[in-house]
């Protein structure tokens, strides 16, 4: 959205709805009632009022100014979209940068900040809370700012239900909430609250289309010793699917009856995530917990079991894994040949048509559902834009030169992809070759660590840097993320960042490695690959752990300065291009073999 008087009108109303309800300040984050990543429609209420479409960034807005955080992903995004609006940026990070509590901090005393419960996290608000009365500031959590000014806000998504079949998942729903009640008991509890989608949807093997490129469904669920029970809107769940949930104990009940349903318990001690929970949910179980004989609940810091569960693959998942490497790797082959060949026969190639035509080739393959994440296809300075997406204004024709980035990713019912590819479209300079080959280095120093047991994410990131630090280079976001199976392109607990994160990496994990340096109004390079981790040996001093490359794409040859790489990291790469050439060879085609062929050949 451009139209910045919108984005003014917009303000304008919302501060009238303040003023009327005696709040000098609102602060709105980017989550929904489920903290998700990537959020309904229902729930960008962010978006709405700032008119900034990027993922992640909390808007603050006082009666007289208003401002937007956000990470060094969206800060040519963000300054893009909100010129004009009168929002002022903030770039998190940067050491000149205010926190949203800084800013808070300059109010009058006994002022009141408003927020949405629904939107908060139990964590979040805690800490805010904190903070704010420390200089006599008022927090009023049941303030939604979309009320009476948000008129054509779109309902909740009511997408169907559908159920991921065993032969897919690897373990069924009654398996894994007797792991999951194992777990809890350990913490004396006998009842856990499950607000995060991605959990939800693992824990009982069930999937929907409620919120874009994620398979999950809007719910909550709640489990306890004598039952699971999933709130949800009921017009979702088939009768044949409520029969086969009922098999494992699991019954269906409304979204909104999470509260009425505790209302009527008695004998339960509730686990609940204070980083997952909204506030508003907390809120109401904290008066229930009140009542004599109702309820207790045990606030835990850190990661859920599920979470913990969930990242750590069965065989099952693994092996879906790879097959899903290899079919996305044979319609990557495919989008990079047509790309070659539709530029050397002069045709006008867009960064949009690399995007559609990436998913032609990606719907080619069997069990494809559909896009991870929208595609980051930036050529020239636009791959700079860390959260590039391409639109009918930004659009740029390829040249035979110069460097195209491509991040992109695909849902398929074994699998999820997530890959970033920089090539060569043409000439290159010599900064563009010598940056390339320092990013790759990282990353094969990463793909190629050995650790031991209980090693962070943040233990293992400076590896990937390292050679771009040499040079007095970084870059801004997170080395590692962890993905989901069929699910979250991004997820966690674990990451491999420099930010400490107390979750260890462990066999069966499977985590991004992306190292990059972007050089604004000229271009960005990122290699990124998906990695398992796995113990590769044991000594008398513990286990040690390793990664095991699972994506399976050409890294581009022509951009690769040799002379800088060791005997070593040349081995790795000559040796994970004979392996993508084995794996995908055999699903090609002769021209494509021979095309692919070329394209790992040793160095």
């Amino acid at each position: 959205m451009k139209n910045t008087s919108v984005v003014r009108g917009r303000l304008a109303k919302l501060r009238l709805s303040m003023q009327a309800k005696g709040v000098s300040t609102c602060v709105i984050p980017s989550s929904d009632a489920h903290q998700s990543e990537y959020t309904p429609e229902h729930w960008k209420t962010r978006t709405y009022f700032s008119g900034f479409s990027g993922s992640a960034g909390t808007l603050l807005i006082t009666l007289q100014e208003a401002y937007l955080w956000t990470d060094s992903r969206y800060f040519l995004q963000a300054e893009r979209e909100l010129s004009g609006t009168g929002i002022i940026l903030q770039k998190e990070g940067l050491k000149d940068t205010p926190t949203v509590e800084d800013c808070l901090k300059k109010l009058t005393p006994n002022s009141v900040v408003a927020v949405d419960g629904w939107v908060f996290s139990v964590k979040e608000m805690e800490t805010l809370r904190e903070k704010l009365q420390r200089n006599n500031l008022i927090v009023y959590s049941g303030f939604d700012p979309a009320e009476n000014v948000w008129e054509d806000r779109p309902p909740l998504p009511n997408s169907p239900v559908f159920l991921f079949p065993e032969e897919f998942s690897g373990e069924s729903a009654g398996e894994k909430i007797k792991k999951i009640k194992s777990e809890i008991a350990k913490d004396n509890c006998n009842a856990i609250l499950l607000c995060a989608l991605d959990e939800i949807a693992w824990t009982f093997n069930m999937r929907g289309n409620d919120v874009p490129c994620n398979p999950v469904v809007v719910s909550y669920a709640l489990i306890t010793s004598e039952e699971s029970v999933i709130f949800i809107d009921e017009k979702k769940v088939s009768h044949e699917i409520r029969e086969i949930l009922q098999q494992d104990h699991i019954r269906v009940a409304g979204y909104d009856c999470l509260i009425p349903y505790l209302s009527v318990q008695k004998n339960l001690k509730i686990r609940i995530d204070a980083g997952k929970t909204n506030y508003a949910i907390y809120s109401s179980i904290q008066d229930l917990s009140k009542e004599k004989n109702k309820i207790e609940f045990i606030l835990k810091e850190g990661p859920s079991p599920v979470g913990i569960l969930k990242a750590v693959k069965n065989e099952t998942e693994v092996s879906g894994f790879k097959d899903a490497m290899e079919k996305d790797g044979v319609a990557l082959v495919r989008l990079l040949m047509w790309l070659e060949k539709s530029l050397s026969g002069g045709k006008n190639i867009s960064e949009m048509s690399v995007e559609e035509k990436l998913i032609e080739f990606r719907k080619e393959q069997p069990l494809y559902v559909g896009k991870s994440f929208n595609a980051i296809v930036g050529y020239q300075e636009h791959g700079a834009i860390i959260h590039y997406n391409a639109s009918e204004n930004t659009n740029k024709l390829l040249q035979k030169e110069g460097l195209l980035l491509m991040d992109t990713g695909g849902q398929y019912f074994n699998g999820t992809t997530d890959i970033t590819r920089t090539i060569a479209l043409g000439e290159v300079s010599k900064e563009m070759k010598h940056d390339f080959t320092l990013v790759l280095k990282g990353h094969i120093a990463l793909a190629t660590a050995y650790f031991p047991q209980g090693t962070r994410g943040s233990q293992l990131d400076v590896l990937a840097r390292k050679y771009l630090w040499q040079e007095g280079l970084t870059y801004m976001h997170g080395t590692g993320h962890g993905i989901g199976y069929f699910l979250n392109v991004h997820e966690g607990p674990q990451n491999i960042r420099l930010e400490e994160n107390a979750v260890s990496i462990e066999p069966g994990m499977v985590t991004s490695n992306e190292p990059g340096i972007y050089r604004s109004g000229k271009y960005g390079i990122r290699i990124e690959n998906l990695i398992l981790a796995k113990q590769v040996k044991e000594t008398e001093y513990g286990k040690f752990y390793g990664f095991e490359t699972l994506s399976l794409c050409p890294i581009d040859l022509s951009l690769v300065e040799q002379e800088i790489l060791s005997k070593e990291e040349k081995k790795w790469l000559n040796q994970y291009h004979q392996t993508v050439f084995e794996r995908l060879s055999p699903r090609l085609s002769e021209e494509e073999k021979d095309w692919l062929k070329e394209k790992t050949k040793e160095i």
